[in-house]
């Protein structure tokens, strides 16, 4: 947790205001956020008939911390960034009304797990389709050994404080899968870039369509005119979720030293992670 405290001075008494910020939950994935807070695995997906799934939720840092778990409903925008929802667009299908979860709230010692266990419930006249919701665990403000909200300091130096304390967090997609599904993505628009520090970017788009969404790992490949392919770029545990019909990003490549990225091939490949089966989704080449 990262404290800041603005003061001023004033007349009367000293006033403590505590206010927790959470912004941490809405832009941070398990997979990335949380040094102290582990989850595993980092998404779920129900197809056919399975009805129940557990996760592993780990506090993994020094102090004990307590955890609401709640199911919210989010949109993904086209660079990959998420905003909650409050009433669906065409086409979004959340999966709130289908999930049943246990427990609604946990408190970790250091070191010690918890498992979550959900299930699924669908009703008889349920659409085909994919429906998703975000499960999110937010770390609860600790109230043990908090001073008074009414202070005294001396009369020439009374002040009015206003405490931030950011909380960590982290959510995670559930999904749902009902009937037949389909899905094809490609990769478009490749371009090398070059950052603000002159560090070469491969942008491109990734164009979804169907009626699910496709999860992956990016991999760029160098290979310099007569010479052998080297990896030189990579971005994990990408997804586009529906409705969404593309996504932008952009990777990061480090070739080796001295290796220009010029006269040869970039070649970049989607996969399924390897735990998913590894399958080819997509692939394109751009020629420098």
């Amino acid at each position: 947790m990262i404290p800041k405290t603005l003061t001023r001075k004033a007349r009367g008494k000293t006033f403590l205001f505590r206010f927790t910020l959470c912004a941490l939950l809405l832009v941070l994935p398990a997979s990335h956020a949380l040094a102290q807070l582990m989850l595993y695995p980092t998404r779920i997906v129900f197809e056919g008939n399975q009805r129940s799934a557990q996760l592993e939720l780990i506090n993994n840092g020094t102090e004990s911390a307590t955890y609401r778990i709640s199911l919210v409903n989010r949109r993904m925008s086209a660079t990959g960034g998420f905003s909650e929802v409050d009433e669906p667009l065409p086409g979004e299908q959340f999966a709130d009304t289908l999930l049943r979860y246990s427990p609604r709230q946990v408190t970790l010692e250091p070191g010690a797990g918890q498992t979550v266990r959900i299930m699924v419930r669908k009703p008889a006249d349920l659409a085909a389709g994919e429906y998703r919701s975000h499960l999110l665990f937010a770390q609860q403000p600790e109230t043990r050994g908090r001073r008074s909200i009414e202070t005294r300091g001396s009369a020439a130096d009374e002040e009015i404080g206003i405490q931030l304390t950011a909380l960590i967090g982290a959510s995670i997609p559930v999904i749902v899968r009902h009937g037949g599904t389909d899905v094809s993505v490609s990769l478009t628009q490749l371009e090398l870039q070059r950052s603000s520090n002159g560090a070469p970017l491969l942008a491109l788009q990734m164009e979804r369509s169907g009626t699910q969404s496709v999860y992956g790992d990016l991999t760029v490949s160098f290979t310099p005119g007569g010479g052998a392919e080297q990896v030189i770029g990579r971005a994990n545990g990408v997804a586009v979720y529906t409705p969404n019909p593309l996504r932008r990003a952009r990777i990061a490549l480090q070739p080796p030293s001295g290796l220009p990225l010029s006269n040869g091939t970039l070649r970049v490949t989607y996969r399924e992670q390897a735990e998913d089966g590894g399958r080819l989704l997509a692939e394109a080449v751009l020629s420098l």
